[in-house]
């Protein structure tokens, strides 16, 4: 982006993977020079979040601290944990911060907040937009089209993304849920389909190892978590994509693809998720899986230059405004 590649950035999270791959993918848009600045995922500073202070061993005189060293250009924050760490960065000199999701501390927690369509805050700073910030770029996918994974290149038929998430604090991926998830599955390969399966680290073991079974059995490929992870070049390789409905940033990332989505629909899923997921199906990337492949054609939908730009003007109209 004009004005920013280059510049140093430190993007603070406690480490959750979502959160940190939405920093991430926005300051690799923007061509930042980031550094990942963790903070505690537990204990009583963390119980206090958004509101509460910071724990004074990650302060800016403690050597290895979240805050310690040069501050950068700007920060780029995640997760209530991390508010209060970006107040503090306000506070030490930092010129330029945005915080992505709903702070839950007001829009002026930030320079620039980045809120999913279906959350409620709104402001004069803060960008809405229907799908998160990502890493699954246009040029990464290009990249891995241009040379596919072995693991991955010689399944025949069709090839199924299939990206599993698993239990939250919203939702359970019931024997039920599973049992039909599976069936559907193994629908799909009677249908001439190859599944390509992943599993996040919430995937529940009474779905995680039939997947791998099935996977084993029919002729596809499930990832193991030994070798380099092949989730990028799944989804480059899809021709339809099978994700479960308790991760907003896959399907993010799924849509980012152009390849038709299919949408597992796990019980408990949160309204404003849901309507997410409505808003994807009147663009016409997405359906509810039903154990059948549909052919729907769109333009891929990906989110992360349009905040990228958005974050990059907001800077720029700051420090004009400085100078």
């Amino acid at each position: 982006m004009p004005g920013l590649a280059g510049l140093r950035a430190w993007i603070v999270t406690d480490g959750k993977a979502g959160d940190e791959n939405q920093c991430l993918g926005l300051a690799e848009c923007l061509g930042l020079d980031a550094e990942l600045r963790r903070i505690p995922a537990s204990g009583p500073f963390g119980w206090f979040a958004p509101w509460g202070p910071t724990d004074p061993r990650q302060g800016p005189r403690r050597p290895g601290g979240a805050l310690h060293g040069p501050l950068p250009d700007l920060v780029i924050a995640s997760g209530r944990r991390a508010v209060p760490y970006l107040r503090a960065c306000r506070r030490l000199g930092v010129g330029f911060t945005a915080f992505l999701k709903d702070p839950r501390t007001g829009a002026g927690t930030a320079d620039f907040i980045w809120v999913p369509e279906h959350d409620s805050l709104r402001g004069s700073n803060a960008l809405c937009t229907i799908t998160s910030p990502h890493r699954v770029s246009a040029a990464r996918l290009d990249a891995a089209r241009a040379a596919p994974d072995p693991r991955l290149a010689p399944l025949a038929g069709q090839r199924v993304a299939v990206l599993l998430g698993g239990d939250s604090r919203h939702l359970r991926f019931s024997e039920d849920v599973i049992a039909r998830l599976l069936a559907q599955l193994r629908q799909l390969t009677t249908m001439s389909c190859s599944l390509m399966v992943t599993a996040s680290r919430r995937t529940p073991e009474r779905l995680r190892e039939p997947a791998r079974r099935l996977a084993a059995e029919t002729g596809g490929y499930f990832w193991d978590g030994t070798g380099e992870n092949p989730y990028l070049a799944m989804l480059a390789l899809a021709e339809a994509i099978v994700v479960t409905s308790d991760s907003v940033n896959m399907v993010s990332e799924a849509v980012a693809t152009g390849a038709p989505v299919l949408l597992c629909e796990i019980e408990g899923t949160p309204p404003r998720h849901r309507a997410m997921y409505a808003a994807l199906a009147r663009a016409g990337a997405l359906v509810h899986f039903d154990g059948r492949l549909t052919d729907l054609r769109y333009t891929p939908i990906d989110a992360t230059p349009v905040i990228a730009q958005a974050l990059a003007d907001a800077y720029i109209a700051r420090r004009r405004g400085r100078d």
